[in-house]
């Protein structure tokens, strides 16, 4: 086991990363009726730049092929299924809070693996660390002042817990300190202190104290939710089966993916955990959601959804509370936050 390596990273120049207005419209492929993909086109906003500033407006990664292709694009979240602005910014994985992102995206250099890239509000780069694998997760804090991305360092699958290779980094903006991998730290499973060669991290999610994280961890075959702590440098186990969770805006529950099924047909269906009470609540989405969702607002989960020829992906919400049913909303998508939540309007 690799014990992770605290060091400073050198402050990138800023690089301003242009929005691109392309004008196209793009033909929807693979229309399923059960997966409400009804839009036959999807429709760009050339006139608009994607920023981080405005507030209500859904980010995500562009899954409409053609020109923007893998680029963050934006729509208002009163209308997301309405024309997108598209940006230049090439992503993997993106999360926006706080005026600022982090893209996770595959590097151009070949054989160089992958790169995260901190962007202000325009989308222009403030930082960058060069990651080895492919890119899987990102996330940031709240306030923005923390950082953290997952990678393949084997490009395998992590159907079954125990049988893949992750690589979890947590970055300190404001310390310009970067905890590369973070499966050293030291790990209590209850109240036992653990140490395995098979410790894999892997979809941190921060709470607004800007240090206390959680995770998933997997050792010995079994998977469980851990609560760390950045600054004293240790985790604990909270519970078994539950993968990449993500923490609601008000810090009181966690969403998260629980396995229901063993093998890897349909094996995940999404729960939402009270921190207060320990108790789950299985979610109106009974489709297995591989991602690590996110928080649309105190009430509301979005998260992306393959589609049935598995090379496309939409945008989902669902209820946060167990009620209602899933819905669309933003056809060839996938990564989706927020600068500013739905409200209760669009819940």
């Amino acid at each position: 086991m690799k014990l992770p390596v605290k060091f400073v990273v050198a402050l990138a120049g800023v690089a301003a990363l242009a929005a691109a207005s392309v004008v196209y419209v793009v033909q929807a492929k693979a229309k399923s009726p059960e997966r409400q993909t009804a839009d036959a086109t999807v429709a760009v906003d050339s006139a608009g730049q994607v920023g981080l500033g405005e507030q209500g407006r859904l980010l995500f990664r562009n899954g409409a092929s053609g020109p923007g292709y893998g680029n963050v694009a934006s729509v208002p979240v009163s209308d997301p299924g309405g024309p997108r602005r598209i940006s230049s910014l090439t992503c993997e994985r993106f999360y926006t809070v706080a005026n600022g992102g982090l893209c996770l995206a595959k590097d151009s250099t070949p054989m160089a693996g992958a790169v995260a890239r901190f962007v202000d509000a325009a989308l222009g780069e403030v930082k960058r660390v060069d990651v080895p694998g492919i890119p899987n997760r990102a996330k940031l804090s709240p306030g923005g002042r923390m950082g953290s991305w997952t990678t393949f360092v084997t490009g395998d699958s992590y159907s079954t817990p125990g049988t893949f290779s992750t690589r979890t980094a947590i970055m300190d903006r404001e310390l310009n300190e970067l905890s590369s991998n973070i499966e050293g730290i030291p790990l209590r499973i209850g109240d036992v202190p653990h140490r395995g060669e098979d410790v894999n991290y892997w979809g941190v999610t921060f709470a607004a104290d800007e240090r206390t994280f959680y995770a998933t961890v997997a050792t010995g075959g079994r998977t469980y939710l851990v609560q760390g702590d950045n600054t004293a440098w240790n985790a604990r186990t909270l519970r078994e089966n539950a993968e990449c969770p993500s923490l609601s805006p008000d810090g009181k529950k966690l969403a998260f993916k629980k396995r229901v099924v063993e093998g890897d047909v349909n094996p995940w269906r999404e729960h939402v955990l009270d921190l207060a009470t320990m108790r789950e609540t299985p979610l109106a989405e009974t489709r297995s959601v591989d991602d690590q969702v996110v928080w649309l607002d105190n009430d509301t989960i979005g998260y992306s959804l393959p589609r049935g020829n598995g090379k496309e992906s939409d945008i989902w919400a669902v209820p946060a509370d167990g009620s209602g049913a899933a819905r669309l909303l933003v056809p060839l998508a996938s990564s989706p936050s927020v600068t500013g939540g739905l409200g209760k309007s669009s819940s």
